[in-house]
């Protein structure tokens, strides 16, 4: 299979910014593990805390699916939430950390309708866990 891993505002500070609730690896590091983890797929991984830089990435994914995190655009992205759906390619939304056991703000996703699925709350695993859902 081949996977699109997008990344969107603030997750390239991972390793570095609220480590209890992040963890200490970086992106870089978690991306590594991941590709080592399906080394039979292709693997692509993009971060950009730029949401139209977001959008253009779904517009011109090519892949089989796709593994978004997409930090605070979560919340109030209508315009991601647009290009999910603008798209054929299945999306899984993703969370490091689990948003119901955080701040209210965070228990409202605007992408999650458009979304295949949503898998939060088990830090780096949670890339891991979505990837695992196309396969099954």
């Amino acid at each position: 299979m081949k996977f699109l891993f997008i990344n969107g505002v603030n997750l390239g500070m991972t390793g570095r910014r609220e480590k209890g609730v992040y963890g200490t690896q970086t992106l870089n590091e978690i991306n590594s593990e991941i590709a080592s983890r399906f080394k039979g797929d292709e693997c692509e991984f993009y971060q950009s805390d730029i949401e139209g830089e977001i959008c253009a990435k779904l517009h011109s994914a090519d892949c089989d699916g796709i593994i978004l995190n997409a930090g605070a655009f979560t919340h109030y992205s209508y315009a991601i939430r647009d290009a999910i759906a603008s798209i054929d390619i299945p999306v899984v939304e993703v969370h490091m950390s689990n948003v119901h056991a955080r701040e209210e703000f965070r228990h409202t996703s605007v992408i999650s309708a458009v979304c295949k699925g949503v898998v939060a709350g088990f830090g780096k695993n949670s890339y891991i866990l979505a990837a695992e859902s196309f396969k099954l």
